[in-house]
């Protein structure tokens, strides 16, 4: 990806956040920190599963609004590097949902999990309750290494005791009919099974 305009997405990205409608009184912030298959690429962000768990919250009478922070491209170093912009909502709880694009370019297993860490530990440190998400690689990276990039996600939130989602594309993941033509990035249809598997690990973490 041109460096340039991976730069200009975050920008674009990180001032929606901020431009993000206030929220009510009585609003609590749940974050869904995360890249491509967060933001929601190739449907609309109604559609897009952060949207989806606030309909979700909503019905459940959950007074939060969830924030999108999902930039396109982006990797665990990116989503460190976003963290003071994502901590201005004052989240809650955030969905960390990073990694995918570590793994699809190849890059050492250890650097993403040291990333992860780092995130999951500032957003600890500031109070904050975190749901960590796995993602997993097609099995042409090579057994050894999609069973280690797998592995990782486990070993972070064992380490720093924090919820944990093993697969956020659980079901979802291989079915033509719920992803676009790319097989990666769910359609909205996918988007809806997405954001009720993430539900039931999301929900512990929330407060009446």
């Amino acid at each position: 990806m041109n460096p340039l305009r991976a730069g200009r997405r975050i920008v674009v990205a990180l001032m929606l956040v901020l431009a993000a409608p206030p929220a009510m009184a009585d609003d609590r912030v749940v974050v869904a920190l995360g890249d491509s298959l967060t933001a929601g690429l190739g449907v609309t962000r109604d559609e897009a599963y952060p949207a989806l768990l606030e309909a979700r919250l909503r019905r459940a009478g959950f007074a939060y609004r969830v924030v999108n922070a999902g930039v396109s491209g982006d990797t665990t170093a990116g989503g460190l590097r976003r963290l003071d912009w994502v901590l201005r909502s004052r989240p809650e709880v955030v969905i960390v949902a990073l990694g995918v694009n570590d793994g699809l370019r190849g890059q050492p297993v250890v650097g993403m999990r040291d990333n992860l860490v780092a995130i999951v530990t500032r957003l600890r440190e500031t109070g904050t309750r975190v749901l960590l998400v796995g993602m997993r690689l097609p099995p042409n990276y090579g057994e050894a290494y999609a069973t280690d990039f797998a592995e990782a996600f486990r070993a972070v939130a064992r380490g720093t005791s924090v919820a944990f989602l093993p697969f956020l594309l659980a079901g979802v993941a291989g079915d033509p009919s719920l992803n676009q033509a790319d097989g990666i990035h769910p359609n909205a249809a996918g988007h809806r099974i997405v954001a009720e598997h993430v539900w039931p690990s999301l929900q512990p973490l929330l407060r009446r």
